[in-house]
């Protein structure tokens, strides 16, 4: 960390209300979005404190951010009030106001920072290693949205417009097309093909959005595993990284969330006969899901539970062969066909999905009985 680096963190972090004087910082972790740096303090509490530099960058709306995450917390701290101030410091994440009682701090480059309690004794994991923590990782996410239920929508601004709207993503590829501008369609058109002949069945769920039959609800939408906090016994703790909360549909997260755990492959596997599907994790995750949804989701919503699941990974796919028409300008590449690789990667996930379809329904249904 360079010295500029070292003394705009340090100088960021003792804007907000701390415990004890500020010593040192230094980078935490290993996300790709937001810096994030440890503060040690001269305070002896507990308290451990994560400073982040928010990526103003991909979200624009500071301030509408901040926002949601405050109403969120707060939202949630509520819920969990009858366990007692310490317990529920470890079941929701807590920011800390700046000394002038914001949620963040601008300072005189332009950055955006803020500042998280860390919560401790816990761990996330990349990759899934168990049946028993796909389970908790389902029970997570349906608990983290049954307890975000009753919050009003309008309350939570969109911070990244029209994120799992499969219209716009579809509007974005054709636009593409059109404009081909370098030169690659006459090798995709098979991919393409493919894509649109399952563009109306894609739209179900937007559909049933539109035509008021699904409630629009407070939802996560990066429901990827390492968002989820376990305690040392692989038990729920906390859902974290709400940056993307936004109201939505709950299928989509529940999508999202099978696309990360159930391909058996990387999401680049160039090779896509060993893309298949780990149907245990499935199994178990929809089950941790659904012992915790089922209390608040209505029949419409759990009927598109499944549309969700070949969605998502359809929908990521459209992104990457999107980025691939227009020459790579979004998503980072490591060689010249990458967004090829992981279009094809994804379609094949679809198409493993479409062969598994009724045993994926009868999962799904078993799940509901059982809980």
């Amino acid at each position: 960390m360079s010295t500029k680096e070292t003394e705009n963190s340090i100088n960021s972090a003792k804007q907000f209300n701390l415990e004890g004087e500020v010593l040192s910082t230094s980078p935490f972790g290993s996300g790709h979005i937001n810096d994030t740096y440890k503060i040690t303090t001269s305070s002896n509490t507990n308290n451990i404190y994560l400073l982040q530099r928010i990526n103003h960058h991909i979200f624009q709306d500071v301030e509408g951010l901040m926002n949601n995450i405050e109403v969120v917390c707060n939202h949630l701290k509520a819920k969990l009030a009858h366990l007692g101030e310490e317990e529920v410091l470890k079941r929701t994440m807590t920011l800390i106001p700046t000394k002038t009682g914001k949620n963040y701090y601008e300072d005189a480059n332009g950055d955006f920072w803020r500042v998280f309690i860390l919560i401790p004794d816990t761990r996330s994991y990349d990759i899934l290693e168990t049946t028993e923590q796909a389970y908790s990782g389902g029970m997570a996410f349906g608990q983290f949205q049954k307890q975000l239920s009753d919050l009003d929508p309008k309350k939570i601004v969109e911070v990244l417009p029209n994120f799992h709207n499969i219209d716009f993503r579809m509007n974005n590829l054709r636009s593409a097309i059109a404009s081909n501008p370098v030169g690659r369609l006459d090798e995709i058109q098979d991919l393409l093909d493919y894509i649109f002949e399952r563009e109306e069945k894609m739209r179900t769920i937007l559909n049933l959005g539109l035509s008021g039959a699904l409630p629009l609800r407070i939802t996560h939408n990066d429901t990827k595993f390492n968002n989820v906090l376990l305690d040392k016994n692989d038990q729920v703790q906390c859902v974290i990284d709400l940056d993307t909360v936004m109201p939505g549909y709950v299928a989509y997260d529940f999508g999202d969330a099978i696309r990360t755990i159930i391909n058996s492959a990387a999401e680049d596997e160039e090779d896509v006969s060993k893309i298949v599907l780990n149907i245990p994790l499935f199994r178990s995750f929809t089950e941790g899901y659904l012992s915790e949804a089922k209390d608040f989701l209505t029949d419409t919503e759990i009927n598109t539970l499944i549309y969700a699941v070949h969605l998502l990974p359809y929908m990521q796919a459209v992104r990457f062969l999107t980025d691939y028409i227009n020459g790579d300008t979004y998503y980072k590449i490591a060689y010249a066909t990458h967004n090829l690789v992981r279009t094809k990667a994804q379609l094949k996930l679809v198409a493993e999905l479409e062969k598994h379809q009724n045993e994926l329904v009868a999962i799904l249904s078993e799940s509901l009985i059982d809980n």
